[in-house]
């Protein structure tokens, strides 16, 4: 009879095998429509039938062919564990750039979270990620606003700022102090508004987090580089709760920032 590992093989070695269980659990579907559907020939779907049958997964009806109760639960495990592997695999080359508190979210969480990376031919995409955030919130609290302070993101900051956006930021003084000197004119304008307060704090994560309305943010930061490796965004209010408390934790022992000592 072999091992589950057998089955298991047997299903991923070709990439039509679950897809075509998992269309037969919806409905009855004929050998020509699951070629279409997988895009295989009828002579490698009707091998694919015939084992599907010696396992008792399927049974004929008539000239379609529909999951039995065996299949539909294989279907729904196969379906769940590449679930579980493209989660992996999306969180693999950041995980070392997360939060600790991640780790202990349950799967279910890690599903929920967007990751966009940095790649060579487009090293801007997490911070183009955060623009289009950007423009869909009402408010913005951010710890370590970094990715918020790049090109392009910065421009569109200041506009949103002119038209109301209620914002608070929080980093540590030696960016304040780089980033007041080198655009003056627009940090003093930002500054002089109601709806902008800037905040400065001695010892940050060294990663991100952005409150908005309907999202949170965790920016991952390469050290050495000082880039933005990855953003990492999602609307789950496990992870919301959790940000929040770090955030209010850094703002209870953050202080405003001086423009007369900073701006010059």
């Amino acid at each position: 009879m072999g091992s589950a590992i057998v089955d298991i093989a047997y299903l991923a070695r070709s990439e039509h095998r679950v897809p075509t269980l998992v269309a037969l659990t919806e409905r009855p579907r004929s050998r020509s429509e699951l070629c279409e559907l997988a895009g295989v020939s009828s002579s490698t779907m009707r091998r694919t039938l015939d084992e599907f049958d010696d396992r008792l997964w399927i049974r004929k009806d008539g000239y379609q062919y529909v999951a039995t109760r065996l299949g539909e639960a294989i279907a729904s495990g196969m379906g769940d564990l590449i679930e579980r592997v493209e989660t992996e695999r999306k969180l693999r080359h950041v995980w070392h750039w997360l939060p600790d508190a991640i780790s202990e979210f349950p799967f279910e969480t890690w599903s929920e979270l967007t990751v966009t990376v940095a790649e060579p031919d487009a090293p801007y995409r997490p911070v183009g990620r955060f623009e289009s955030l950007l423009r869909e919130t009402a408010t913005l609290r951010f710890l370590r606003p970094e990715v918020a302070l790049m090109d392009p993101c910065f421009d569109v900051l200041h506009q949103l700022i002119e038209e109301g956006l209620d914002t608070t930021l929080i980093d540590r003084p030696e960016c304040h102090t780089y980033f007041l000197s080198t655009y003056p004119n627009r940090s003093s304008e930002m500054m002089q508004r109601d709806n902008f307060t800037i905040l400065e704090h001695d010892d940050l994560s060294p990663y991100g987090i952005g409150l908005l309305d309907e999202r949170v943010t965790i920016s991952c930061y390469d050290q050495d580089s000082g880039t933005v490796r990855a953003l990492v965004d999602t609307d789950a209010p496990a992870v919301r709760e959790w940000a929040k408390s770090v955030y209010e934790t850094y703002r209870s022992g953050a202080r405003p920032v001086e423009p007369q000592k900073n701006i010059g």
